[in-house]
């Protein structure tokens, strides 16, 4: 089992629009298998590759007891208005906001092997897969609150032990 080092906020990959697989070779396998081992420790809900140091289009989920990852996805559906949501994330250790979701989303990619997959839900997994697919496009969480929460997340960063 391989869990790879989560990186924090300031490291520039977060910030990085990762790169579509265009090869489904080896490397992406071993990828692959580094963020599903990732994700499965306690707490945590998703794994994008970026967040492990890799520029690549996948990440993993962890959600209700279903492990999964997408290689290249997208949302290509969202339902409902969107709800503050209570969201943190791994690479802003200590942090918790109601972040602005959509309660049901559906996401396509590919499997190891080029297969086409999808994966739908509601609540926490299309929470996720919002939250992931954000990363893998530089994005962070905090980048979608409103100002003065946003403001408030900065401040307790510069005041936090890790940064």
């Amino acid at each position: 089992m391989t869990v790879r080092p989560i990186r924090l906020f300031g490291d520039p990959v977060l910030k990085t629009v990762c790169d579509p697989v265009v090869d489904f070779d080896e490397g992406v396998r071993a990828l692959v298998k580094d963020l599903l081992d990732s994700v499965q420790l306690p707490g945590r809900a998703g794994v994008a590759a970026n967040q492990i140091g890799s520029t690549l289009r996948v990440f993993s989920y962890n959600v209700d007891g279903k492990i999964g990852y997408l290689i290249n996805p997208r949302v290509v559906e969202v339902r409902g208005e969107k709800q503050p949501t209570g969201e943190g994330c791994l690479s802003v250790p200590g942090l918790w906001f109601d972040t602005p979701r959509h309660p049901w989303a559906r996401a396509v990619g590919f499997d190891v092997d080029g297969n086409e997959l999808e994966v739908q839900g509601e609540g926490t997994l299309a929470q996720a897969l919002q939250h992931e697919t954000d990363h893998l496009d530089g994005l962070l969480y905090l980048d979608r609150l409103e100002k003065p929460a946003r403001r408030e997340a900065m401040k307790q960063i510069r005041e936090s032990d890790w940064f």
